[in-house]
């Protein structure tokens, strides 16, 4: 049997009340390999998954988190095209089509990512301007947050072999990091065309569940500076970002009298400007 073109992969947990949904947005592109990862669900997943006769289901013993559930899809993934989507969220008619069309006529391009409708608590809402999308070298605009929602990407199945999966170590914030690695090698192509639904508001979000988000995006951070991936100017930019979110959340943990975690990020704060004053003085 020859492999599909396109993998998709949906980690869902404990959302019963929504991932058949989001599967039947999936099924309505038409030819795909759907490969579906209920990470450890207590609730009626299981049954709701038994009702689709053509997707393939990974059951987990346990809750591993986003990031495993994400990679083991990976592991099952024949396409040589690879999609995400969250299962809170939903695609909307020729997504699909769309980036396969731009994969195929572009060879080059390694990751291309639609636009978004936003629904909060069941009522459309803008974006912020900070949300604001770009093509091309979008690695420092990658870096204050998460421009790229993991439900709008398309990527060649080559690059996560050559720059690894999703980290296993951030229950939160792993998209960020893994866009990162990614864009510091490769351009992102941006379609303009509102191709998800992308749905929030509700109480199992990851993103209510953890306080202090850029604790992870310090991390991510961190792990590339100690890299070897950054030229000088993107060592610089992510310098900047790493000790600017890092005195954010200082900050934030003297607030909370947490002194022991404050510590923490001082210290990173006062490695990382020992290491810009001695660039500049190499410089001078």
């Amino acid at each position: 049997m020859n492999p599909p073109l396109v993998s998709v992969i949906i980690p869902t947990f404990n959302r019963a009340y929504c991932v058949a949904e989001s599967i039947r947005s999936v099924l309505a592109q038409g030819e795909l390999e759907l490969i579906v990862v209920n990470d450890g669900s207590k609730d009626a997943t299981v049954k709701e998954l038994a009702s689709f006769s053509t997707i393939q289901v990974i059951n987990l013993a346990e809750n591993r988190g986003v990031s495993y559930a994400r990679n083991k899809g990976l592991e099952r993934a024949r396409g040589s095209l690879i999609c995400f989507l969250d299962s809170d969220d939903l695609w909307e008619e020729g997504k699909l089509k769309a980036q396969v069309q731009w994969m195929q006529v572009h060879p080059e391009c390694m990751a291309v990512y639609t636009d978004e409708i936003w629904i909060r608590n069941g009522v459309r809402v803008n974006p912020m301007k900070k949300h604001q999308k770009y093509s091309g070298d979008i690695f420092r605009q990658c870096l204050p947050l998460c421009i790229v929602s993991p439900s709008s990407v398309m990527l060649r199945k080559s690059i996560l072999d050559e720059v690894g999966g999703f980290d296993e170590l951030m229950p939160v914030c792993e998209d960020y990091d893994l866009w990162l690695r990614i864009a510091v090698r490769y351009s992102f192509k941006f379609l303009k065309e509102k191709l998800i639904l992308k749905r929030g508001g509700h109480r199992d979000q990851l993103s209510r569940k953890y306080w202090g988000m850029d604790r992870w995006r310090v991390y991510a951070l961190d792990k590339l500076l100690r890299g070897d991936d950054l030229n000088m100017q993107q060592r610089e930019w992510v310098t900047e970002m790493l000790i600017n979110k890092s005195s954010i959340l200082i900050q934030g943990f003297e607030k909370r009298g947490k002194a022991e975690e404050a510590r923490v990020y001082k210290n990173l704060v006062s490695h990382y400007s020992k290491r810009i004053d001695s660039v500049n003085s190499k410089l001078c």
